[in-house]
């Protein structure tokens, strides 16, 4: 992946956030509140995660376990299907930060493989590792995701800050993202 493709993606992201949250529909807010306990959302969201994860597993090389690639798609994959049957509450938004966590170490390889890096990607970064920080705590506490789209829809006003602030964040980086892509 290219800087200029992460930093896009991310702009892609946080003005897709940004914009539903400054509409802040009731439509968006049932839909944001129905996520994390959602069998069809826990279905793509944890499932594709789960076979991603599992799809990186197979392409371990011998320094990284790659030994015992078999046995471990065997382990991952038997605790994928069984996280369905097991621990089905909030499995949506577990889905979601393994997704993070799978999307974070590309966007970061992006803006790591140029010398000199340029100074603006730390603008990228930034963000990368916020949403590191915050699937590792939703991912750990996913009942969190719940409480916090309460008291984030409690407030229309709450909604439409946060909304302003990513799409305000995604505009910067559709920025940086033109500044790469002749050069990056």
């Amino acid at each position: 992946m290219t800087l200029f493709a992460a930093t896009l993606l991310a702009t892609i992201f946080l003005l897709l956030l940004g914009l539903a949250l400054l509409w802040s529909s009731p439509a968006v807010e049932r839909l944001l509140k129905a996520l994390p306990r959602s069998q069809a959302a826990s279905l793509i969201l944890f499932g594709g995660s789960a076979v991603w994860f599992v799809y990186l597993i197979t392409k371990l090389g011998p320094a990284d376990f790659g030994d015992y690639r078999n046995y471990l798609v065997l382990i991952f994959g038997v605790v994928g299907v069984a996280a369905f049957f097991v621990t089905r509450d909030f499995l949506a938004v577990r889905g979601v930060a393994i997704l993070m966590l799978l999307v974070a170490r590309p966007m970061l390889d992006a803006s790591l493989i140029y010398y000199p890096p340029p100074g603006s990607r730390v603008w990228l970064n930034a963000v990368v590792y916020l949403g590191i920080a915050l699937a590792i705590y939703f991912g750990s506490l996913p009942y969190q995701a719940r409480d916090f789209l309460l008291w984030l829809f409690a407030r229309r006003s709450r909604a439409r800050i946060l909304g302003f602030l990513c799409a305000a964040y995604g505009i910067g980086l559709a920025v940086l993202a033109i500044s790469y892509h002749n050069k990056y």
